[in-house]
């Protein structure tokens, strides 16, 4: 099998990917805009070939490298960057090469434009935030009156909370009007609900092969644009209503041999026309990993190796672990530079070193989303779980 992955080395975890494959026998082949020398040790052992491009958002050179490894190694069996970033890449990829593992242009825009992900959670039975593509004013003031502020507003093609906003009253409405963006807008109505997302892998037939979720203490636009702490965490058991949704909402999308990650929204409070506290809400799916270490986080909860397991999905359609494994309750939780903290590095490594597994300074691309600097924790109960979180990020009084 040859299979073409696109930024084998970012995030830096990503050459699991590829070494998982390799396990298997894959003829793995790497595009990426970073010098050869430049990559980790681990990524280059997990390629057969790297062909360097000097920038990935140039069709023209990758389509050329793709070409080169065709006429090198025959057909491209496989391609993908499991990079929410680049899917309307792969799938031009993929038509052009006539790869039919993967989604094609004539097929992924059910999961990158929010707008069309509608369709595919009605179709699941779950329901979604009542919403319109931004257009004039005029159509934004009377979907306003219909719905009532505040509106959600963010790029119906976007990658994670990237230039989402509130608009709270009729002042922010007509000011973004008045600065309106050239790419295309959606307009949602404000659900307050607790962001959790399920997360996984599913075989050919959208059968799930591995699966868990995440608890998100605030929401990526608020992190993002308040400058918050991003904590998640995930539990030992999923709830039986998320799962359901979950499983419905894969069914439903094109989604078929793909790691995935559902974001849903859980009702903080009943809201007319719409649903009682507790009820599952869809807010969109990504097929691919969910963001930043959290597929890292998933192998320390569940002592496993997701990239080994996405890599049998691959070669074998399934997954080759124990999935009643489940030692563990996880958490991440983030520290911003310039804040004032109670504990310091040195306090938190002191208290926690024995449930630490991971600690980075985040690069500057993921910072914004993911905090500067991350840890990564592990323990038996979940009251230990949320203990670590709140000592990570409570702040010094005054």
């Amino acid at each position: 099998m040859n299979f073409v992955f696109l930024s084998p080395n970012f995030p830096k975890t990503y050459y699991h990917f590829t070494q998982g494959l390799r396990n298997n026998g894959v003829t793995t082949l790497g595009i990426g805009d970073e010098p050869y020398d430049q990559l980790s040790q681990e990524c280059r052992d997990s390629l057969v070939e790297y062909y360097k491009v000097n920038s990935l958002e140039n069709y023209d050179e990758v389509y050329r490298a793709m070409a080169f490894f065709t006429f090198k190694y025959g057909r491209i069996d496989w391609l993908e960057s499991n990079n929410e970033y680049w899917l309307l890449r792969d799938a031009q990829l993929r038509t052009d090469f006539n790869i039919n593992t993967g989604l094609k242009n004539d097929s992924i825009d059910g999961i990158k434009y929010k707008s069309k992900m509608k369709e595919y959670y009605a179709k699941a039975g779950v329901p979604t935030a009542r919403y319109h593509l931004v257009n004039s004013l005029e159509e934004g003031l009377a979907f306003v009156k219909e719905a009532g502020y505040p509106v959600i507003v963010k790029p119906d093609n976007g990658v994670g909370a990237a230039a989402t906003y509130k608009l709270k009253n009729e002042e922010q409405l007509r000011d973004f009007y008045a600065n309106l963006p050239e790419v295309q807008y959606i307009m949602e109505e404000f659900i307050n609900g607790s962001i959790v997302s399920y997360d996984g892998i599913c075989d050919s037939n959208r059968d799930i092969i591995f699966e868990t979720c995440h608890f998100f203490t605030e929401s990526v636009m608020d992190v993002v644009n308040k400058g918050l702490e991003l904590c998640y965490y995930s539990r030992k058991q999923i709830p039986a209503d998320l799962k359901d949704a979950g499983r419905r909402t894969i069914k439903a999308f094109n989604s078929n041999s793909r790691f995935f990650h559902c974001e849903f929204f859980l009702l903080n409070e009943d809201k007319a026309g719409l649903g009682k506290k507790g009820d599952v809400f869809g807010l969109e799916v990504n097929m691919r990993p969910p963001g930043g270490y959290t597929p890292d986080m998933m192998n320390y909860a569940n002592d496993i190796d997701v990239y080994q397991i996405w890599a049998n999905m691959v070669c074998y359609d399934k997954g080759n672990f124990d999935a009643e494994k489940r030692p563990y309750a996880a958490a991440y939780a983030s520290q911003r530079k310039g804040k004032a903290y109670a504990h310091s590095h040195a306090d938190i490594i002191a208290k926690y070193d024995d449930y630490i597994v991971m600690y980075e300074e985040m690069p500057e691309v993921l910072a914004g989303a993911m905090g500067d600097y991350a840890y990564m924790a592990r323990f038996e109960t979940d009251e230990e779980m949320f203990a670590f979180l709140d000592f990570v990020v409570q702040k010094k009084e005054g």
